[in-house]
């Protein structure tokens, strides 16, 4: 690609810019398409901030990203390859029987129970649990985007995809890399990623959590 990355090192390659132009110049074989497109819920408009109820919730400043879904016609594009897609029941998507589920273990709070990813890949409905609201974390991990996921969902979703495809997906592409995380689960699992993101603050935060040479807890 003419394009000059945002970061690189051996496994990942981060663009700073819009996925709908820069993704038709990608000439690497892409073996899954994991990611977490636009929901056009106005999460990032400082929604987030009005929701803690133990503790006072993150400001992650008021945005506009969020206002509207992603195009259709560019999501079908990507799922021409196996994908799988958070948010996917706010898109046009092909039956399948194969969607992934998040419960959240949220507790009493007015986000979802569950967030869906839809994809393309054989066999059964897989579900992972994972908590993840406020400071009942599974795990202590930095958040740093409203709509961020957690490292260890992205990763089982990597785990479950070398299951139904039966070979490593060794090539990934996240399109809306948001805080880097699809693109940290793929480095962690010693995988190739290809990452695209529209706002230069969160091009920062992924190029340093990349920078980090030791897995996050």
């Amino acid at each position: 690609m003419a394009k000059k990355p945002y970061y690189q090192d051996k496994f990942i390659t981060l663009y700073l810019g819009d996925s709908e132009e820069i993704v038709p110049e990608i000439i690497e074989p892409i073996d899954l398409v994991l990611t977490d497109p636009p929901y056009g819920i106005g999460e990032a408009s400082g929604k987030n901030r009005n929701r803690g109820k133990l503790a006072v919730s993150k400001d992650y400043g008021n945005l506009d990203w969020d206002n509207k879904t992603a195009n259709q016609n560019f999501i079908n594009e990507l799922i021409s390859k196996p994908a799988i897609i958070f948010g996917g029941n706010y898109y046009q998507m092909p039956p399948n029987a194969c969607w992934f589920v998040w419960d959240k273990k949220n507790g009493e709070t007015d986000f979802a129970d569950c967030e869906l990813a839809w994809t393309n890949l054989p066999g059964a409905v897989r579900q992972i649990s994972y908590m993840w609201h406020g400071m009942l974390r599974e795990i202590p991990e930095k958040r740093f985007h409203p709509t961020q996921k957690p490292l260890e969902v992205m990763k089982w979703c990597i785990l479950q995809a070398d299951k139904k495809l039966k070979s490593q997906v060794k090539n990934i592409l996240d399109p809306f890399a948001g805080s880097g995380t699809t693109l940290l689960a793929a480095k962690n699992l010693n995988r190739n990623a290809i990452g695209i993101e529209i706002e230069e603050q969160y091009c920062e935060i992924i190029a340093k959590r990349l920078s980090q040479e030791v897995l996050e807890f």
